[in-house]
């Protein structure tokens, strides 16, 4: 599989899912005069900018895998709660600003807002730290055999076995705190169940199809909370 992939398609991909994100986000209240939104773009944007131009230079390969997700995702169940995920995202972003802004139907304190923004900050620092220590770490639920996929166990994975997924649940709700919206809170708790079954699904693939996988699952006993599951 070549590695290479050009900085104009990455560009174009990147811009169509942030400006997706901006138009969701501002189309709601119907204003641009929102800073909790300026600031929830302006670290989505960082944060998902710093990773792609990382990867680019440190491993294309990875970002290749990432950026075909679409093609990867072979498995039906995979498929179909990528799509439900997809689908709710999409209130994800809409009720904060109907909520905050437009009708203000919640109220959130300024502590619980820095507090979120915390988290968000905390999400895509995990995240990142997953990508740079599993070169592995598809969007999509399936072993890279062409790519000699092999068990992870430093990082992140000494801890739990899906870090990933932990990172995307705290962004999740981040969210509702950060933007000052206690209703977005209900299609967070969707999106962590969607996870939630992923992981355990995910597991079971990796159990029967990755060697090496069940003795590690003896090491790091739990998948999202240590102690707990």
């Amino acid at each position: 599989m070549s590695p290479d992939i050009s900085t104009r398609r990455l560009v174009i991909q990147s811009a169509i899912g942030l400006g997706i994100i901006f138009v969701l986000l501002f189309g709601a209240p119907g204003t641009i005069a929102w800073p909790e939104g300026w600031l929830y773009m302006l670290i989505q944007f960082g944060s998902s900018i710093f990773m792609v131009a990382w990867l680019k230079k440190y491993n294309p390969e990875l970002l290749k895998v990432r950026v075909d997700v679409r093609k990867r995702v072979t498995k039906p169940w995979d498929r179909a709660i990528l799509i439900l995920v997809f689908a709710t995202c999409v209130p994800l972003f809409i009720l904060p600003g109907l909520d905050a802004v437009r009708y203000q139907w919640s109220h959130v304190p300024l502590l619980l807002k820095i507090i979120g923004f915390i988290g968000l900050i905390l999400s895509s620092g995990l995240i990142f730290w997953v990508v740079r220590t599993n070169p592995y770490s598809s969007a999509a639920v399936e072993i890279q055999e062409d790519r000699g996929h092999k068990v992870i166990t430093t990082g992140p994975y000494e801890y739990v076995r899906h870090p990933m997924y932990v990172g995307a649940i705290l962004g999740f709700f981040s969210i509702p705190l950060a933007l000052g919206s206690v209703f977005t809170f209900i299609p967070a708790i969707i999106l962590t169940a969607l996870i939630v079954t992923r992981t355990h699904l995910e597991d079971k693939t990796l159990e029967h199809e990755l060697e090496g996988y069940t003795a590690y699952e003896e090491t790091v006993r739990y998948r999202l909370i240590p102690g707990v599951w």
